[in-house]
């Protein structure tokens, strides 16, 4: 699925998943420099409060910050000067230590710009990107003839303020903006990144690269949720202690000002999409931190998420692991011309995206019912499969539920939003809800703690998929 192809080269930060709030004064923890900048007494990661108490830093010392003990050279001596200390700062209040220098390379906006998109590029190719736009319309996210590869450029191209690169170990950085305090805060959020690929080795550590995320995006969401999570808490803490008084200035201006048209204009759930490693990811590791601190947070690098259900319920991690689910190989019964097009875990996030933020507006369910109706996911794997000469599409879902009750739940609510996407009441055959419409015919089946959603051209190539994927 495409939804980590964006990420996949680093963390770079859009300041409109950055999100902290301004209030009433509070006292700074011991070894933080009283200034301007504590005056902050909660923090709000998308939309959840978290309070001041749970977010103090552990400190190592009641004295100021010492100097990196490798700090950046190449740039001029007032920019070192600045990007050492919020470097220093980074590290007293992240609790992560640095094992080498990371270069800072300086690009204007126009040369950051194409950076990303030529590395975006490089791995999503017109191919790919073709294969998500079917993907994504026939599970009623995108309509099948949408701009993607347009809309990654634009997006990309809106925003960007550097990121950290951990395939280089290089930190790119605006040089034409000034270094002020959106710049300053957006340093804090990668050069955490950093301290993370230095101590846990984002791509073989964690095994966050293109080819295993390619293959089990699910788990990729959710390791991904933990370094941006991570990142963000520590962004937050970073402006809630030391930036100045002038940086929160700026900060409050740069937000006051800021217009994102393209983000704006984008598919409801690719926005979601977009921030949920911020947001959600925030939150879970909030939900960490709030019991026991950075040194709890370092732990769950050691055994990290695996599925987004671990990240929108922490009470779930590390305990609860998705459940195997498997579909045979369907190209033998379909026939001359098919090719498996993708087959991938479609996860608790997901589900709820598509019940939530579908293309047809009309068919959309409320925010909570779409979430009472994801959560109690056990675990899924689906296919999609598509004949190029005849331009036909299958798709087949199983998912299991914790129990009997969330997987009636599911089929109770997926019946409201398919009735009004197909276009057509269901009509019932036992445990199998049908819909036929012009242009396809989909199922969906309930057994048990198990369901099964098939997408096909017509009602005996559903029945043929069905047969061969009961539970």
């Amino acid at each position: 699925m495409y939804r980590r192809y964006i990420f996949i080269f680093s963390g770079f930060l859009l300041f409109l998943s950055a999100c902290t709030a301004l209030s009433t004064p509070t006292q700074a923890p011991a070894g933080v420099p009283t200034t301007a900048s504590t005056a902050i007494a909660t923090t709000t990661l998308s939309g959840t409060p978290v309070p001041t108490q749970a977010m103090t830093p552990e400190p190592t010392s009641a004295e100021e910050p010492t100097s990196t003990p490798y700090p950046t050279s190449a740039l001029s001596p007032q920019l070192s000067s600045e990007i050492n200390l919020i470097q220093t700062q980074v590290v007293d209040e992240r609790q992560l230590q640095p094992d080498a220098t990371v270069p800072v390379v300086l690009l204007t906006t126009g040369q950051l710009r194409t950076n990303v998109i030529n590395d975006f590029l490089a791995d999503y190719t017109d191919e790919k990107i073709s294969d998500d736009v079917l993907e994504l319309s026939t599970i009623g996210l995108l309509t099948p003839d949408f701009d993607l590869r347009t809309l990654y450029i634009n997006l990309l191209s809106e925003q960007i303020a550097g990121y950290y690169d951990n395939e280089t170990k290089e930190m790119f950085v605006v040089s034409d903006l000034g270094f002020e305090g959106p710049e300053r805060l957006t340093y804090a959020h990668e050069y955490t990144h950093a301290l993370q690929d230095q101590n846990y080795n984002i791509d073989k550590g964690l095994n966050y690269n293109d080819d295993a995320c390619e293959k089990d995006t699910e788990r990729c969401a959710a390791v991904q949720a933990l370094i941006e999570g991570d990142a963000t808490l520590s962004q937050t803490l970073w402006y809630q202690y030391y930036a100045t008084a002038q940086d929160q200035s700026q900060i409050s201006q740069y937000y006051n000002s800021l217009k994102s048209p393209v983000y704006d204009s984008a598919p409801a759930f690719l926005k979601e999409d977009f921030v949920f490693p911020y947001n959600q990811g925030a939150t879970f590791v909030a939900d960490i931190y709030s019991n026991g601190g950075w040194s709890a947070v370092d732990q769950v690098y050691h055994n990290p998420p695996v599925d987004t259900e671990q990240i929108l319920h922490p009470n779930l991690y590390p305990s609860d692991k998705p459940i195997t689910v498997t579909l045979p190989d369907l190209l033998p019964t379909l026939g001359t011309g098919w090719r498996e097009v993708d087959r991938n875990t479609m996860g608790e996030w997901y589900t709820y995206l598509i019940l939530a933020d579908g293309d047809d507006t009309s068919a959309r369910l409320s925010t909570t019912a779409a979430q009472d109706a994801a959560a109690g996911w056990g675990g899924d794997q689906y296919l999609v499969l598509h004949n190029d000469p005849a331009n036909l599409t299958v798709f087949v879902m199983k998912t299991t539920w914790d129990t009997a009750g969330d997987a009636s739940q599911f089929a109770s609510s997926f019946q409201k939003y398919a009735n009004v996407r197909f276009g057509v009441k269901a009509t019932q055959q036992g445990d199998t809800s049908l819909w036929s419409y012009s242009g396809g015919y989909s199922t969906l089946q309930l057994s048990g703690s198990t369901t099964i959603w098939i997408i096909a051209p017509d009602a005996s190539t559903a029945q043929t998929i069905a047969s061969l994927v009961q539970p």
